[in-house]
């Protein structure tokens, strides 16, 4: 039985195992049963587990034939989103308040297709370490394990990853080579003024103006501090201020998001907030104070490595069904830690179209099972690839 035809043979089985995650979500670093769910069936399939790492991830480890040492890592996330889930079929989320609205079943599903593959055909010279992360949504689960020591205890050349993509037609393949997701960072600025009066604006200092020239300020970053060849997004998306129809309060909030997909650009935007800050406050008499936070860095795939992702799709699919020059997303994704420490590409696998509210983050979203033998065939044709008997 060819490599295909194994994962084709298991593809009910494989259904049943991410409608059973879909219908049991859990969020960062609380994916106790899909955790135990993943380390009990690599165990069945004789692969050596090691459980804890980054406190809920799990990694196995798969030793091909060959005695070569080389070894790469392939990484899944495993955790949900706090989003109500607004499906009816049978496989929905039983925990009200929470859903794998982002495809994480799906992720965690394809590599442990992929693993039960690679054991059933081990033609390979080394080592795959398969990574299953937790908190991927916001909290760093990439972080917690290389902190808890992923790439020491599992020393791989390079790291892969893969996320599933609505709008791209189910089983095609996205590859970028450089930028493909964003950096993710956070600010929440404090206008302290003096309060006074609706009636009377005179005798204070109006904070909730001050906040207003403030966002309009704001929107210069992007279009007059950059280059307008560097990528990135100043976005306001909180505003608050008062209590009364007749008072101007003497203090407003704002926060928002900053994405770019470099990491001197980050720089840039953050050192262009803070003067934009000042000036305003100067400009208005009123105190202003900036917590700036950065999140998520850049994912930046390595060159060498996305050349033989697409070449390992285009065998798989057919070039006609690989896209290698589609726009990066300004959305974010903890792979990026993993690409600060190791070479490695993260690439996109079509879901199918995005109708009836089938995106990403959506509360009608749900994982296209259909494209489960693709995204597994993917990671095992990549391990054969790189991971080559030599002579």
């Amino acid at each position: 039985m060819s490599i295909i035809d194994t994962i084709r043979h298991n593809h009910d089985q494989l259904t049943r195992i991410r409608r059973d995650i879909h219908a049991h979500p859990e969020l960062a670093f609380a994916e106790h049963r899909t955790a135990d769910l993943v380390a009990r069936h690599l165990e069945s399939l004789g692969i050596e587990v090691h459980r804890g790492v980054g406190r809920t991830g799990v990694v196995g480890v798969v030793r091909g034939r060959g005695k070569g040492l080389r070894a790469i890592g392939l990484r899944a996330d495993m955790d949900a989103l706090s989003i109500e889930e607004r499906n009816d079929f049978e496989h929905r989320s039983r925990h009200p308040g929470c859903m794998h609205a982002c495809g994480h079943d799906g992720h965690t599903t394809m590599l442990l297709g992929a693993a039960e593959a690679l054991v059933a055909h081990p033609e390979f010279d080394g080592t795959v370490y398969l990574v299953f992360q937790p908190a991927e949504e916001g909290e760093g689960g990439a972080r917690a394990m290389i902190a808890d020591g992923l790439f020491e205890r599992f020393p791989m050349e390079a790291v892969f990853g893969m996320h599933n993509w609505p709008g791209m037609p189910a089983g095609h393949f996205g590859v970028h080579a450089g930028p493909v997701m964003a950096s993710a960072d956070r600010f929440d600025i404090t206008v302290r003024g003096q309060g006074a009066h609706g009636a009377m604006p005179h005798l204070g200092t109006d904070s909730v103006v001050a906040g207003a020239a403030l966002v309009q300020a704001i929107q210069t970053i992007v279009s007059r501090t950059l280059d307008p060849l560097d990528a990135a997004v100043v976005s306001v998306t909180q505003f608050h201020a008062g209590e009364a129809y007749n008072v101007i309060p003497d203090r407003a909030e704002l926060s928002g998001t900053v994405r770019a997909f470099d990491a001197a650009v980050q720089t840039r935007v953050e050192e262009s907030l803070r003067r934009v800050c000042a000036g305003v406050a100067a400009a208005h008499g009123v105190q202003i104070e900036l917590a700036y936070r950065r999140g998520y860095p850049p994912t930046v795939n390595t060159a060498a490595e996305a050349a033989v992702c697409a070449e390992v799709a285009i065998a798989l699919v057919g070039e006609e069904n690989v896209a290698t020059g589609m726009r990066p997303s300004m959305g974010a994704e903890d792979f990026a830690y993993y690409l600060q420490k190791k070479p490695g590409c993260y690439v996109w696998i079509g879901n199918g179209p995005g109708e009836g509210g089938c995106m990403l983050h959506n509360p009608k979203y749900d994982f296209n099972d259909e494209i489960i033998p693709n995204g597994a065939a993917y990671w095992v044709a990549l391990v054969h690839r790189i991971l080559a008997h030599t002579r």
